[in-house]
């Protein structure tokens, strides 16, 4: 790949390729393009004579796949196209009516509380954005930035990759949640303490259980584990145990019509700051950027920690 610099290629030819890569076949990437099979087919032959390298292995009757080189020219090659079109788009003056498309990521456990309400605002400023979104849990997130398959993330900041930057939105201050008859559920804060031999049910996803459990001075009484947060409300609301949560619900009430209560923990206890990730060096299209001002101008005007849906 050290003739890349002196190579002699398209745009088209690019878009042929990743389209191609992304597809994993020339046939359906000819159906996507409404390009001839053959036309593709030459203009990836052409980007690989001018590499000087294979980026595809082509296999009989069962499509595409990426040799090494590929997968990291495919990464290079949609950041290329994205900074094409962002140049573009910037060449023309119409940095107040944006188009194109966004490939956003979001965590999974933020996605029901804010995700619809930032693509409503932003659609309402660029209503000419097409916005794709990624939902899944933090390692996936830090996955589809890397490789290239979206440009920003809404998502927790613990333990990001150190290629990731991150942009603050807000903080999400823990709680406690417990049933509505519990005999705590109407004090001002409850401790740790007050907790600690009563059953917890812990939000049990990637990053999130190690941090829920390194508050705890002592190791928490788990009676059940889950991956959903209104799972974990309707098992507190049944009388199962407590839990420690970051994000409220407009409503105490949860799907199988129980009842919940949200305490604050009097403890000096870490709050996880939501953040905005990119990749680091990475240089951002006009697509992304207004993405995150739309972002920034959400979050502040909500209180810390403040949700419509951890």
């Amino acid at each position: 790949m050290g003739g890349v610099a002196d190579a002699n290629f398209t745009l088209v030819q690019l878009r042929y390729f990743v389209t191609a890569a992304e597809l994993g076949s020339m046939t359906a990437a000819s159906r996507e393009l409404m390009v001839a099979q053959s036309a593709i087919s030459a203009a990836i032959a052409q980007v690989e004579r001018e590499l000087g390298v294979q980026l595809l292995i082509r296999h009989h009757a069962r499509g595409l796949s990426l040799t090494r080189a590929g997968e990291r020219f495919l990464v290079e090659a949609r950041e290329f196209l994205a900074h094409a079109a962002a140049l573009a788009q910037s060449a023309r003056g119409l940095a107040g009516s944006l188009t194109g498309e966004l490939a956003v990521g979001c965590l999974t456990t933020l996605a029901p509380f804010y995700l619809s309400r930032l693509l409503r605002d932003f659609a309402g400023r660029y209503p000419g954005v097409r916005v794709s979104v990624a939902e899944g849990e933090l390692s996936a997130m830090e996955a589809a930035l890397l490789d290239g398959r979206c440009e920003v993330a809404l998502v927790y900041a613990i333990d990001l990759a150190l290629d990731l930057d991150i942009r603050p939105l807000t903080q999400a201050r823990p709680y406690a949640l417990l049933p509505l008859g519990h005999r705590l559920a109407e004090a001002e804060a409850v401790s740790l303490a007050d907790l600690a031999t009563e059953p917890m049910i812990l939000l049990d996803l990637p990053r999130s259980r190690d941090y829920f459990r390194a508050i705890y001075p002592t190791e928490p009484r788990v009676r059940f584990r889950t991956s959903s947060y209104e799972t974990a409300r309707s098992l507190v609301a049944g009388g199962h145990g407590y839990s420690i949560l970051n994000q409220r619900a407009d409503s105490d009430q949860t799907y199988d019509g129980g009842r919940v209560a949200c305490v604050p923990i009097s403890d000096d206890v870490p709050a996880l700051d939501v953040v905005l990730a990119s990749v680091r060096g990475v240089r951002p299209t006009a697509r992304a950027v207004a993405f995150a001002e739309t972002c920034q101008a959400f979050f502040s005007g909500r209180r810390p920690g403040q949700a419509s849906g951890g």
